[in-house]
C-alpha cells in the first residue's frame, strides 16, 4: 500500500494536537516540517500496523528514507512529553470522557542479546523457556471508561544494580542460615533507580496534575502494589477514592482481636454466597462473593475485603 499524504483526519488531529501543546506551553508548537513528518508517521502506523521505518520507506516508494525518518525522530526537538499529554487530552475530549478508573499494571518485553544501545534494558526472567533473557519493563498506567481504554501514563523501569546483587547475596547467605546481623545490610536506594511502586505513583500524580478535569473512580493494581504505602498515597492523591489490590493468601488480618491468614478467614470463616454479576459488555455470570472490613496486619488499618 502507497502512502501518499495523510488522511483528513489525521491532519485534523495533529492540528488539534498542536494547538493543545501551545495551550500547556506557548513556545512549544510543532513546527510545519515536524508536522509533516508526525502525519506521515500516523498515516503510515494506520497502513502498515507498525511503528518501523524501513516499512514506511516502502509503502513511500521512495519517498521518505528510513535514514531520513529516523533522524527527525532522533533529533527534531520535539516536546515529547507535552505530545504525549495533548494527545491524551485530544481523545479524552472527543469522546466526551469526564470520569473513569486508573489502572496501573507493567509488562516485559524481550529484546536482542546485544541491547547496549537500547533504553534501559535489563536481564530478566524469561516465563516461556524459564531462562534468562534481556528485555525492558514498562510501567503503564490506563484509564478505563464506559465507553474507551486508552492508556495515559507510563515510564520504563530498571532494577538497581547495588541492590539487585545484595538482595541475590542476601537470599543466599540466608538458605546457608546465616543471622540477619552477620549478614551485609541492606545499601540505601538510589533515586536513579525507582521502584516499581514509586513509578506508579509518580505516574498517578502527573495523571491527577495534568487532568486535574477527570473524575477518578478507582485506582487498580496488582499484588505488586498491595502495600499500605502504595495504597495510601494512591488514594490520598485523588482525594481518597478507593484503591483496589491483591492480599498474598498467607498475609495477616486480625478478626475480632485474633490474627489469621486471609486464605484460612475466607476458607472457614467467611465462605462467602452465591450472586448473579454483571460483568463488562452485559454478560451475567455466577460467582461466590465474601466481604468484610478487617484490619490488616502490615498495612495496620482496616480495609474492606473481598473475594
Amino acid at each position: 500500500m502507497i502512502i501518499a499524504e495523510p488522511a483528513y483526519f489525521i491532519k485534523s488531529f495533529i492540528v488539534d494536537l498542536n494547538n493543545a501543546i501551545k495551550d500547556l506551553k506557548a513556545s512549544a508548537g510543532i513546527l510545519l516540517s515536524q508536522i509533516t513528518w508526525l502525519g506521515f508517521c500516523l498515516m503510515g502506523i494506520l497502513l502498515v500496523n507498525s511503528v518501523c521505518w524501513a516499512k514506511f520507506e516502502r509503502a513511500s516508494l521512495g519517498g521518505y528514507s528510513l535514514a531520513r525518518l529516523s533522524w527527525m525522530f532522533r533529533k527534531a526537538k520535539i516536546a515529547w512529553s507535552l505530545l504525549f499529554i495533548a494527545s491524551v487530552k485530544r481523545v479524552l475530549k472527543q469522546h466526551g470522557i469526564t470520569e473513569g478508573t486508573l489502572v496501573i499494571d507493567e509488562t516485559d518485553y524481550r529484546r536482542a542479546k546485544r541491547t547496549k544501545r537500547i533504553y534501559k534494558t535489563h536481564k530478566q526472567k524469561d516465563k516461556k523457556t524459564g531462562g534468562y533473557v534481556n528485555g525492558q519493563t514498562i510501567v503503564f498506567l490506563l484509564l478505563v471508561t464506559n465507553a474507551i481504554t486508552i492508556p495515559v501514563g507510563f515510564a520504563f523501569y530498571m532494577p538497581d544494580p547495588v541492590f539487585r546483587s545484595w538482595k541475590k547475596n542476601d537470599d543466599k547467605l540466608k538458605k546457608q542460615g546465616i543471622a540477619k546481623k552477620d549478614r551485609p545490610v541492606e545499601p540505601e536506594r538510589n533515586p536513579d533507580y525507582p521502584t516499581k511502586v514509586q513509578i506508579a505513583l509518580n505516574l498517578l500524580q502527573e495523571f491527577h496534575v495534568h487532568h486535574n478535569d477527570i473524575r477518578v473512580q478507582a485506582v487498580l493494581a496488582d499484588a505488586l502494589y498491595g502495600e499500605g504505602h502504595f495504597m495510601n498515597q494512591a488514594s490520598k492523591i485523588f482525594g481518597g477514592v478507593q484503591v483496589i489490590s491483591q492480599l498474598s493468601n498467607n498475609q495477616n488480618i486480625l478478626d475480632r482481636g485474633q490474627k489469621k491468614s486471609v486464605d484460612h478467614y475466607f476458607n472457614s470463616t467467611n465462605k462467602g454466597v452465591n450472586q448473579i454479576i454483571c460483568i463488562r459488555g452485559g454478560e451475567k455470570i455466577i460467582a461466590t462473593v465474601s466481604s468484610a472490613r478487617l484490619k490488616v496486619d502490615a498495612h495496620g488499618v482496616k480495609r474492606p475485603l473481598w473475594t
